[in-house]
């Protein structure tokens, strides 16, 4: 009888350590749950993304505006924008889960949800090989290794793909631009400007700390690059890279090299970044027989 008991008392506790889940988050937080995450909200679009790419779409509850890939995330609630948060929608969906965005959600509304006692799992993917960790993070606390695992070695296999035909090609100096007023490009700890290193170009201004600093149309010229890269707001070029045109001595103009890549495939940090890479990379390799020979 006592034998009984205690077999069952063991396999109680098995089961149990077996459905609780555990990663670290971007920050360095322990994030755990009892069992996977059932009920979800993210706070930024690209979240979304990577959270289907995971296999968890299913569980996703909430989102933030905007969240419009894959075709499905239209559908789920919204609770606000990234940087302007409804706690009370948040909380009334009673997430099991809540992941956040480090540099778009606010640190004091991150801390005011984990106050209300939901878990919240921090995330800042800052290379592009993070994109595949996070898939992996997202697929543990989901409960959905068996989609998130080969997503992720998938994702790693075009990376390495990407890296092989490019990285030793011959540098292109790249000017980045997210926005004309501000003019706004990235700074070396940005993703997109990993994406540039992975392409072979060289970003002009990535000794530059801020992720997304504001610099004047003379330190550009000053800077002269090769090539000028435009992403905008949305899938059409913006009309603002032809205003570059003025500056006939710089050499991306000279050659023509004034490129565009949608926002959406080089400025979230999901699986589409390498669609957006794909093509910045020929980009690069179009500014690269422009040379003079």
């Amino acid at each position: 009888m006592r034998s009984t008991l205690l077999a069952c008392l063991l396999l109680g506790f098995l089961n149990a350590a077996a459905a609780e889940v555990s990663v670290r988050d971007d920050e360095g937080r322990r994030v755990r749950l009892a069992q996977p995450a059932q009920r979800i909200v993210t706070l930024a679009p690209h979240l979304v993304e990577t959270l289907y790419a995971a296999g968890a779409g299913e569980q996703l509850v909430g989102t933030v505006e905007f969240s419009t890939y894959p075709e499905a995330a239209k559908k789920k609630t919204r609770v606000g924008g990234y940087s302007q948060l409804d706690l009370e929608a948040i909380v009334a969906l009673k997430p099991d889960l809540v992941i956040a965005w480090a540099s778009g959600n606010a640190p004091a509304i991150i801390e005011r949800l984990r106050a209300l006692g939901l878990t919240v799992y921090v995330s800042q993917p800052n290379r592009i090989d993070d994109v595949a960790a996070e898939i992996e993070r997202f697929a543990v606390l989901a409960g959905t290794s068996a989609v998130g695992k080969p997503a992720a070695a998938s994702f790693r296999s075009r990376l390495a793909a990407l890296q092989k035909r490019y990285s030793a090609r011959p540098p292109v100096r790249t000017f980045y631009q997210i926005w004309q007023q501000p003019l706004m490009t990235v700074g070396g700890k940005q993703i997109i400007s990993n994406v540039i290193r992975l392409c072979g170009g060289d970003n002009v201004f990535g000794a530059l700390d801020a992720l997304a600093p504001t610099v004047t149309v003379e330190a550009v010229i000053a800077a002269n690059p090769e090539a000028i890269v435009a992403s905008g707001m949305s899938e059409s070029r913006p009309e603002w890279l032809d205003d570059w045109r003025r500056w006939t001595a710089m050499t991306a103009v000279a050659r023509d090299n004034l490129f565009f890549v949608p926002p959406d495939l080089i400025q979230r940090h999901t699986p589409r970044l390498l669609d957006g890479a794909e093509r910045l990379c020929q980009h690069l390799e179009t500014a690269r027989t422009r040379r003079p020979r």
